[in-house]
């Protein structure tokens, strides 16, 4: 027979990973506990606790993003359907939009695999190395996930604040290090400000707490969830997609691209 670890139930009683989700979880847990506990089998600690809140409120939203436009088309479409509209827009996640959490996290355990036995690498150390992967991205035409911003030149406040608040929950390791080496020597060679921004610095506090880059992704997903839910709900209210439409058809007729 079949069996999850997760969650199960009979007539009584429905549990989430052994525990009753009447009697030992509601009204005794948020949902940022029990999200921790259904996928990483435990409840988190106060610094997990404050990271992946942190993590959900930074993807609520970004705008009109291609998720977001996702959402509205598929719902102009089909009025009926909240959930295809909320699935379209979670089906474009990938390396340019959504997904780059993964992506940024994974460039960086790449980078670094070579300094892994070290317990403590120093800034020169994480400096070398950022300069080595900078320099191989930029031979390969490649381009690093979790650096610069078309708004945001100078600094993004999510990343420093995700900075400040790795800092005083003790998670300032070296993934966060090695990203701010990795923006200093992106930024000489490409020679414009690439500083840190919300996704690497998401990357690098989750490599730090030893969690996984499709953790990372997951967090992100669920986040994006909320705010897709959100323009839903506002394209019932202030539609846009029959204008988008119209100007895409438009467009279309003038033979333009």
């Amino acid at each position: 027979m079949f069996k999850s670890y997760i969650g199960d139930g009979d007539a009584d009683h429905i549990r989430v990973r052994g525990h009753d989700l009447v009697d030992d979880l509601l009204d005794k847990h948020d949902f940022v506990d029990v999200l921790c506990l259904a996928i990483l089998g435990e409840f988190p600690d106060e610094r997990m606790r404050r990271m992946v809140n942190n993590s959900l409120v930074t993807s609520i939203d970004h705008g009109l993003t291609p998720s977001a436009l996702a959402t509205r088309l598929t719902l102009h479409g089909a009025p009926e359907s909240l959930q295809g509209a909320v699935a379209a827009g979670l089906l474009g996640a990938g390396s340019r939009f959504l997904g780059t959490v993964e992506v940024s996290a994974r460039f960086m355990q790449e980078a670094l695999s070579g300094l892994q036995t070290q317990d403590d690498p120093s800034d020169a150390q994480l400096r070398q190395a950022a300069d080595a992967a900078v320099a191989r991205s930029r031979a390969a035409r490649g381009k690093i996930p979790g650096f610069g911003h078309p708004i945001h030149t100078q600094g993004d406040p999510r990343a420093l604040r995700a900075q400040r608040i790795a800092q005083e929950e003790g998670y300032f390791g070296r993934h966060f290090r090695f990203a701010l080496q990795l923006a200093q020597a992106l930024s000489a060679q490409v020679g414009r400000p690439m500083p840190l921004n919300a996704t690497g610095a998401k990357a690098a506090v989750l490599l730090d707490l030893g969690l996984s880059p499709e953790f990372g992704k997951a967090l992100t997903l669920i986040g994006r969830v909320a705010g897709l839910v959100a323009h839903a709900f506002e394209e019932r209210s202030r539609p846009i997609g029959q204008d988008l439409w119209n100007m895409a058809v438009a467009a279309s007729e003038r033979g333009e691209p």
